[in-house]
């Protein structure tokens, strides 16, 4: 895996770092949001563990995901779609009221972000995440100042594991896909950067949808940004 790296890794100029999962634990923040929408809808709370593994691939797919737990249906049944709209609209307005406010920073985010900025990496921030629920978390956890460029689940045409995001950070940087490394927590950070030709490495503490992040096709595994940023810097130093 070392030697995979060090390939990868040698001149890379930037870094794509998801939010959800990757620098913030967000899931209590979509707990409370969920379950206050569900309160509209007359239907049960979920645990934060089923919670878990519906995060990842947008605002939609979540709600319709736990619309369908409760209601015992498909994602895209008749039932689901009746109360949709209803419910995106109940869960955006209680997420907002929230967010950040019960979410925390993963160790060594700061340091890592930190380091990376110090060693003259350019650093994107893209996540799933709508844009208006991104940036006032970004600000509210002090991570903002750290990116150039934001990209929300909404801010294109489409969404990771589509490659388009990553893609249009390597042309806003006027970067070849190679020299921008992705780091997530999950398959679709992955699967994004595979196919954008981007490298890519995967932290072990997100929420990758339930499952093994040792399931990743990844470049490696980081046990933090921290880490992320120095086995990036050690394969950019000249000898």
């Amino acid at each position: 895996m070392a030697n995979m790296q060090a390939t990868v890794l040698a001149g890379v100029r930037a870094a794509i770092i998801d939010l959800d999962g990757t620098m913030l634990d967000t899931i209590p923040d979509f707990h409370v949001a969920i379950t206050g929408m569900l309160a509209e809808l007359d239907l049960p709370p979920v645990a934060q563990e089923q919670i878990a593994v519906m995060v990842g691939k947008g605002s939609e797919n979540l709600i319709r995901a736990v619309l369908a737990l409760q209601l015992n249906e498909a994602p895209h049944s008749p039932p689901v779609e009746a109360r949709f709209n209803f419910a995106m609209e109940a869960y955006q307005r209680h997420y907002l009221a929230i967010n950040g406010q019960h979410s925390a920073l993963y160790p060594d985010v700061i340091e890592g972000l930190t380091a990376m900025k110090a060693g003259g990496l350019r650093l994107a921030c893209v996540t799933n995440k709508p844009i208006a629920f991104t940036t006032p978390l970004l600000k509210l956890k002090g991570l903002d100042g750290f990116f150039e460029v934001v990209y929300g689940g909404d801010s294109l045409a489409r969404k990771k594991p589509d490659p388009l995001p990553l893609l249009t950070v390597c042309a806003d940087f006027g970067l070849q896909p190679a020299q921008v490394v992705a780091i997530g927590d999950s398959s679709n950070d992955a699967q994004a950067a595979r196919a954008a030709g981007c490298p890519v490495l995967t932290v072990p503490y997100g929420y990758n949808h339930g499952e093994s992040v040792q399931d990743i096709d990844s470049d490696g595994i980081v046990t933090s940004l921290l880490e992320a940023a120095s086995l990036i810097r050690s394969q950019n130093t000249p000898t």
